[in-house]
């Protein structure tokens, strides 16, 4: 049996586009070139009936060593927390205070984006700090 080597990453989200463009800003992905035919998004979403306009929106790692992460429009809103998040890990190899200043410079970059911080989990016996935060549709994600 083949091992899978790629796998993507699907959010249920209110507004695929808004969320996309969120992640890309967070870590550097790019939105994929619009379909053929189209010189726009907009133009090809104009192309859709008025139910499937803006129903889905993706993104990619422009290296493309990251997982693909793929946003789907559904009709009900988040109700409990993720049973997965995202960790972008911007504190690898740091410690102590060292740590703590990268993970709250990651933070105060992605305030402004409409990331909320939730709280900041310090380090104990077992892990290092990091912080628990939400995209602009109440995503968990950690900054580790």
């Amino acid at each position: 049996m083949s091992s899978i080597k790629q796998f993507q990453v699907t959010f249920d989200c209110a507004e695929p586009e808004r969320v996309a463009r969120f992640w890309c800003e967070v870590l550097g992905y790019v939105l994929p070139k619009p379909p053929e035919g189209f010189a726009t998004w907009d133009d090809y979403n104009r192309s859709l009936p008025p139910e499937d306009r803006g129903a889905w929106a993706a993104c990619s790692d422009p290296s493309g060593v990251g997982p693909r992460l793929f946003f789907q429009r559904v009709p009900e809103g988040k109700v409990v927390k993720n049973r997965v998040h995202l960790d972008v890990r911007v504190g690898t190899g740091l410690v102590g205070e060292e740590r703590l200043a990268a993970l709250e410079a990651e933070c105060a970059r992605l305030v402004p984006l409409g990331a909320v911080r939730v709280q900041l989990l310090p380090a104990d016996d077992e892990n290092e700090s990091c912080i628990a935060m939400q995209d602009v549709e109440g995503n968990e994600f950690c900054i580790d």
